[in-house]
C-alpha cells in the first residue's frame, strides 16, 4: 500500500508513539508485507528466525522489536510491538469507510455495464464497460474490475485475510488494506470468494474463468487465461502463471508458484511449488505419471506380501 503523499520517518514514529533510528526526515512512501516490498517502504517483524530476511529486504524502513544494528541506507522504528503497531498504520492509512447505501457515491461504473439487485458496491470501487453483476453480489472497498468481466450471483470480492496472530488472550487478526484487481474479460462463477491483499493486491489477470465456490486468498496472483474449477482453495500470497488448469478440489499451499500451463487434476494437494507444462495429481501431488505408477504399485503390494509370507 503506498500512502497518498511521502511521510518522514519522524511523522510515522508519532503515530505509533516508537522510537526510531535514522535520520528523521527519511522518506517513508507506504507498507507492505515482506513479498512485495519496495524502496520506501516499511515491512514489520516481530520474531528474531526473521530478522535477517526483513532488515535485508527492500523495505527501506524497518518496524522490529529489538535494537539491532541499521543497515546503510535504512532506517528502523523500534516498537514493543510491531505486529499492533503496524494495524496502527493500517487504520490510519486505510480506515473503515462505512456504506450508507448499497452502491457507494464514489464507485465508478463504465457504460454499457449491468448491475442486477441486492449488489453491494464499496466506496471507490471501479467497474468498467460491458460487465454483468449478478444479484447478491459484494465488492468491498477499492476493488477494480475492468472491461467484460461476468460475476455471477453471491460471489464476495475484497473480504479480509485470514491472518492471525496467536496471543495469550485468543487470536490477534492483522488488518486489510489492499485490494482485488480483475482484469478484462475474466469470468467468477457463483458463491465465490476473493480476498483482498493484507497491503497489496489479489490479482486475477485477462481472460481467466472460474467455477462455482472456489477461494483465492490474500495477494495471490492468477495469470491470464486460466481455468479453476469449483471446490478449489487456494492459499495466500500464490503465483499461478498463464493459462494453468486446475480442476475440481484442488488444495494449494501459501507462496507456491504454479508454472506456466502447468495442469494439476481434480483433488490434488499442492505443497510445493510445480513446474510448468506437466499435469500433476496426488496429495502431495507429482507429476501424474509418477503419481498413477505409485497407486499401481501399492495395489499389487498385498499380493506380493502374500506370496512373500508363502515362501
Amino acid at each position: 500500500m503506498k500512502f497518498n503523499r511521502t511521510h518522514t520517518l519522524y511523522e510515522i514514529s508519532q503515530l505509533i508513539n516508537c522510537e526510531f533510528i535514522g535520520n528523521k526526515n527519511f522518506p517513508v512512501k507506504g507498507m507492505n508485507e515482506i513479498h512485495v516490498v519496495e524502496e520506501g517502504d516499511i515491512v514489520f517483524v516481530d520474531h528474531p528466525k526473521y530478522y535477517d530476511k526483513a532488515l535485508n529486504s527492500a523495505a527501506t524502513i524497518i518496524l522490529i522489536n529489538k535494537k539491532v544494528d541499521c543497515p546503510k541506507g535504512k532506517a528502523l522504528l523500534i516498537s514493543d510491538d510491531p505486529f499492533r503497531d503496524f494495524n496502527k498504520l493500517a487504520d490510519h492509512f486505510k480506515p473503515f469507510q462505512q456504506l450508507t447505501k448499497s452502491i457507494a457515491d464514489s464507485a465508478v461504473i463504465g457504460s454499457g455495464t449491468i448491475i442486477q439487485p441486492n449488489v453491494v458496491i464499496g466506496e471507490n470501487v471501479s467497474i468498467g464497460k460491458n460487465c454483468i453483476i449478478h444479484p447478491n453480489v459484494v465488492l468491498y472497498s477499492n476493488t477494480i474490475i475492468g472491461d467484460n468481466v461476468i460475476i455471477q450471483a453471491g460471489t464476495i470480492l475484497g473480504g479480509d485475510a485470514f491472518y492471525y496472530k496467536k496471543r495469550p488472550e485468543g487470536y490477534d487478526r492483522l488488518k486489510s488494506s489492499g485490494r482485488v484487481i480483475i482484469a478484462n474479460d475474466v469470468e467468477i462463477g457463483v458463491s465465490c470468494t476473493i480476498d483482498r491483499g493484507v497491503t497489496g493486491d489479489t490479482t486475477i489477470k485477462e481472460g481467466t474463468k472460474i467455477d462455482n465456490q472456489v477461494q483465492i486468498a490474500h495477494d495471490t496472483i492468477i495469470g491470464k487465461k486460466c481455468l479453476i474449477a469449483s471446490h478449489t482453495g487456494i492459499a495466500g500470497c500464490v503465483v499461478v502463471e498463464d493459462e494453468v488448469t486446475i480442476w475440481g478440489q484442488v488444495g494449494i499451499t501459501s507462496g507456491v508458484t504454479i508454472g506456466h500451463k502447468a495442469v494439476i487434476l481434480a483433488q490434488s494437494g499442492v505443497t510445493k511449488d510445480l513446474d510448468g507444462g506437466k499435469t500433476y495429481f496426488g496429495s502431495p501431488c507429482e507429476e501424474a505419471r509418477k503419481k498413477y505408477r505409485e497407486l499401481a504399485g501399492i495395489r499389487v503390494l498385498p499380493e506380493i506380501i502374500e506370496k512373500f509370507n508363502n515362501i
